[in-house]
């Protein structure tokens, strides 16, 4: 590892163990405040946010986009904070489910789970609870490229004995996840370029990840939409939800799922990661 790498590593646990230390009130007012201070001083992205809220919610006026825009900076800094803060953090929090039941069959099954999420709600939370219950849980995953910072993230992640696989593993790694009953989660919402397959999201063609819809076909494995949604200060709900497509085209697969993630998010619009760039690659 290089020394920056290993600089960047110490750097985030000092900073682990300083947010750590926080009270559950003061971690709060720090993450509004750094929330306040990115909002304000680091613009690099909050017009990627404007512009996604605007094709969304054409009807919002400017006043109510701003103030999501204010929301989503909050939301996602708290959720940063916390994240830093495991698992300390996850000390005083209330986790009621939804839809376990249905997950539960599906195991019962034997065939696997393909399990789909978003860049929605706290998934790092998601992880963590997916982690306590489900042994066979695994998320496939990005590599950072400062290999400090992949370490501690991969460190933060499996603290609960979540599984991660990272993205360019091979692809039998991830179907002997399914033939041995496990859940292979993926995270199925961003622009997916060239590769994707372009599906309706709030009424724009966008290229969408085909990945989860792959793994089902080939697998015969059954889809569970699953997220974990902030409903209090405190409080959370990790629900599941069945992925019941027109047919077994990859078209209407990745359209089921991609229905489920704008259904949620127009539920929860500030809980939404709005920072990338969602509709990026065009149809022709």
């Amino acid at each position: 590892m290089k020394t920056s790498h290993k600089i960047t590593y110490s750097i985030l646990m000092l900073l682990k163990k300083w947010m750590s230390a926080m009270s559950i009130k003061t971690r709060y007012r720090f993450a509004s405040r750094l929330g306040s201070l990115s909002y304000h001083y680091i613009p690099k992205r909050k017009g990627q946010v404007v512009k996604n809220l605007n094709r969304a919610f054409p009807d919002w006026t400017d006043l109510k986009v701003e103030n999501y825009v204010k929301r989503i900076y909050l939301f996602f800094t708290h959720n940063m904070v916390q994240f830093f803060a495991f698992p300390k953090s996850w000390e005083g929090i209330q986790i009621e489910v939804s839809g376990k039941e249905l997950l539960d069959n599906i195991m019962g099954q034997k065939k696997g789970c393909v399990m789909i999420s978003a860049h929605f709600g706290v998934w790092e939370l998601f992880v963590k609870w997916m982690g306590e219950h489900y042994k066979g849980f695994a998320g496939v995953v990005h590599r950072q490229k400062n290999r400090g910072a992949n370490r501690f993230f991969f460190e933060q992640r499996e603290l609960t004995g979540a599984r991660h696989i990272f993205r360019k593993e091979s692809l039998e790694t991830m179907y002997d996840i399914l033939t041995d009953n496990g859940i292979l989660a993926l995270v199925s919402d961003q622009d997916a370029k060239r590769k994707g397959v372009f599906v309706d999201f709030f009424g724009t063609p966008a290229s969408t990840p085909k990945g989860a819809a792959l793994f089902h076909q080939k697998s015969g494995a059954p889809m569970v939409f699953g997220i974990c949604i902030q409903t209090g200060f405190q409080t959370y709900r990790v629900e599941f939800m069945p992925v019941i497509p027109k047919s077994n085209s990859l078209q209407d697969i990745t359209q089921a799922y991609t229905t489920i993630i704008e259904k949620m998010v127009r539920q929860y619009p500030e809980q939404y990661f709005w920072f990338h760039r969602r509709w990026k690659t065009r149809k022709d």
